[in-house]
């Protein structure tokens, strides 16, 4: 007998026990459906950078709970959140996934003009509205706007819902790592460069999440790329300099002690980052030309600090995980309950040197690209995942790992980086906010 969720938030949260998870979090369509209404709708989600549109009439086409969006910059500097819809028809404003439209944007079928802030601009024939009621209603009133939008940083994130925590309290300490990650410019100043990887998993959303902060399968799932990378380095002096490859990819083969030690750190509502104490990327070799832009920036006390900060992953529970250390962030974008694209974009460090940006879009390539044999790796895993939780006989998945039963009280804990705290972090955040709307 099939299981309807729909208006039965009790069942819901059932799927969620504090040391497992059933498997039709990963598997139902029905969820996946819910999700996009509700659990989506009520968090704060990354839709893009202001770098990206840094003038007037630039704007980025997104998507959020399965609604399309406009991010867009208005004519007095601000970033807006706009439908893209119509309020004539309903059709879709913009196509593109991003570009300049000017002091306003056009309808492709009907041409109605709405203002950068969703305003309406003119209809033709307006006469011919004369005498209806068309001002008085939603149509009249211009396009939709999304009204909780908080720009961070640069980071630009919204809620669709007006239900659950603003930004600051939503995301808590947590964004330090969003703080290290811009700090880490020598003017405090990001943008976005090198363009953007597009990675379709066949998998649920949750399984690429989750995975961000599972220290115990790199050394596993991994063994065949980075311990090919490994094996073709032994034998060389200490000294040596490594290529950049084989400094990148060689951590990924570190023993379980490694990982263990690395720490986790989890916050409320979801989110956390591994590399607590230090990271894969922690002694990666050093740029003297930016060490010197940044100590003439910063001093060299603040500099050690920032650059001390080696994060490996930060989740911002649910669809951005950053690795400040590497200026590199990804975005789960769900299509289905078994279709995932992963966006991967890099930063380049406003005053930093082009070795920094080099680096840092290698990493991309070589780890998180379509082309990626640390990427195919992962993408096998998901795979085998989404299709074995069809099996019969046990349809829970377990998260047993170093549990405290205490740990679901505490918003602020930093453990062992091997414990599965991260992800039972995210299924409590995932049952609060599926269910905060039924």
């Amino acid at each position: 007998m099939t299981t309807t969720y729909r208006d039965d938030p009790a069942a819901i949260r059932a799927l969620v026990q504090p040391d497992r998870v059933h498997r039709d979090l990963y598997i139902d369509p029905e969820l996946f459906a819910l999700e996009q209404e509700h659990f989506f709708a009520n968090t704060w989600n990354y839709v893009g950078h202001d770098s990206q549109v840094p003038k007037g009439g630039d704007y980025l086409r997104a998507e959020i709970a399965g609604q399309p969006l406009i991010v867009v910059r208005h004519s007095d500097d601000s970033v807006r959140v706009l439908m893209n819809r119509c309020a004539h028809k309903g059709s879709r404003l913009v196509s593109a996934p991003c570009g300049n439209t000017g002091r306003h944007f056009r309808c492709p079928y009907h041409a109605w003009t709405f203002r950068t802030d969703g305003s309406l601009l003119s209809m033709p024939l307006k006469n011919g509205y004369e005498g209806t009621a068309v001002h008085d209603c939603e149509s009249g009133r211009g396009l939709a706007t999304v009204k909780n939008v908080a720009l961070y940083r640069g980071f630009i994130f919204v809620k669709l819902n007006d239900v659950g925590p603003g930004f600051e309290e939503f995301f808590g300490a947590s964004l330090s790592s969003i703080d290290n990650l811009a700090d880490r410019s020598p003017e405090g100043k990001l943008e976005i460069a090198g363009g953007c990887l597009r990675f379709m998993h066949p998998c649920n959303w949750k399984q690429y999440v989750e995975n961000l902060n599972d220290t115990m399968h790199p050394m596993v799932v991994h063994e065949s790329s980075a311990g090919t990378a490994k094996r073709m380095w032994l034998g060389q002096p200490e000294d040596e300099p490594k290529p950049m490859a084989i400094e990148q990819f060689v951590p990924f083969m570190s023993d379980y002690q490694f990982f263990e030690d690395m720490g986790v750190r989890v916050f409320d509502n979801g989110h956390s980052f591994s590399g607590a104490k230090f990271s894969i990327h922690s002694k990666y070799s050093a740029i003297p030309a930016y060490e010197k832009a940044m100590k003439a920036a910063y001093g060299d006390e603040r500099t050690a600090e920032i650059l001390g900060l080696v994060r490996h992953n930060t989740v911002y529970y649910p669809n951005l995980t950053i690795k400040g250390a590497i200026q590199s962030i990804r975005v789960a974008r769900p299509v289905a309950v078994d279709k995932t694209l992963i966006e991967s974009w890099t930063f380049r460090l406003v005053g930093a040197p082009p070795e920094l940006l080099q680096r840092t879009t290698m990493y991309n390539r070589l780890i998180n690209s379509p082309f990626s044999v640390v990427g195919h790796d992962d993408l096998n895993a998901y795979r085998g995942i989404q299709e074995g939780l069809h099996a019969g006989g046990n349809p829970w998945v377990s998260l047993h790992r170093n549990f405290d039963a205490d740990e679901a009280g505490r918003k602020d804990v930093t453990t062992i980086g091997t414990s599965e705290i991260s992800m039972r972090n995210q299924y409590r955040a995932w049952a609060r906010y599926m269910t905060l709307t039924m």
